[in-house]
């Protein structure tokens, strides 16, 4: 099955967010929304979710679902903005992993007895190897942690939506130096990634192009298979978690972590 994918990059955090569909049944998911977030002021804006909506309303779009690959600590997710404004209809899902990711951070930020670290704030927990329906799109869940414990890989048709997994492939993968992130895990996932068809379509949750580069959307398994440049088809696992560990001590953690994460573990709800 061929689906019809729309990609949105947002510039400020490098996201890409995604609105998949099947134009004859009209039904879409959004993957991986991204909500406008200031540091310095603390302001939130709507403008980038709203895009998403007005291409889903211009096109008879119904959104089912709107899905998580993992919580992410680099930008905060329109999810529950979005929920609202399409009247609470859409379910919010993301990987049971998340109980371990809340568990984690809601001794980190302090975040008290009123806060469940049980995944109950999003409407759906998926399991390794489930399948959800919206309309005639058939959604497979493909665990794949290693950059966190919770990562999800969304299989759907001919393509898959990676997260943080796999960046394009002259940029690598995803850093493994999270709390639950394990670069030997990482390996195992991109690995079961690599076992699809080389054709697959791979849909980026991330790219940071060069200042005379366009962001990259999408590439393939094959093209990954072939040129990563961190984890192709021949690179040892040794190799690579020696590599992620000698890399990831180099990087500085994301911007907007703290305000990211105390949302993104929520739904996207800023209150908590």
């Amino acid at each position: 099955m061929t689906v019809a994918v729309c990609s949105f990059f947002h510039s400020p955090t490098g996201t890409w967010s995604h609105v998949v569909s099947d134009f004859e049944s009209r039904a879409a998911v959004v993957i991986d929304p991204v909500l406008d977030f200031d540091l310095e002021t603390g302001r939130v804006g709507s403008e980038s979710a709203q895009w998403m909506l007005d291409h889903a309303l211009g096109h008879n779009l119904h959104i089912a679902w709107i899905l998580e690959t993992h919580a992410h600590a680099d930008h905060v997710t329109a999810a529950d903005w979005m929920k609202r404004a399409l009247g609470g209809a859409p379910h919010v899902g993301i990987g049971r992993g998340i109980v371990d990711v809340q568990t984690h951070f809601a001794k980190a930020f302090g975040l008290g007895g009123d806060f469940h670290a049980d995944g109950s704030q999003f409407d759906r927990l998926f399991d390794d190897g489930e399948r959800i329906e919206a309309g005639a799109l058939a959604i497979d869940v493909i665990a794949t942690p290693g950059h966190t414990s919770d990562g999800v890989t969304y299989r759907i048709g001919d393509t898959v939506f990676v997260g943080d997994t796999l960046f394009a492939p002259e940029r690598g993968t995803g850093r493994c130096d999270f709390p639950g992130a394990d670069a030997s895990t990482q390996f195992r996932s991109i690995r079961r990634l690599y076992a699809l068809p080389d054709e697959t379509r791979v849909f980026l949750c991330h790219d940071y192009p060069p200042k005379d580069a366009e962001p990259v959307a999408q590439t393939t398994i094959g093209a990954q298979k072939a040129g990563n440049v961190q984890l192709n088809a021949r690179t040892a696992e040794a190799d690579y978690v020696a590599f992620r560990k000698t890399r990831d001590a180099t990087l500085s953690p994301p911007k907007l972590l703290e305000p990211a994460l105390r949302a993104n573990i929520c739904a996207g709800r800023m209150d908590g």
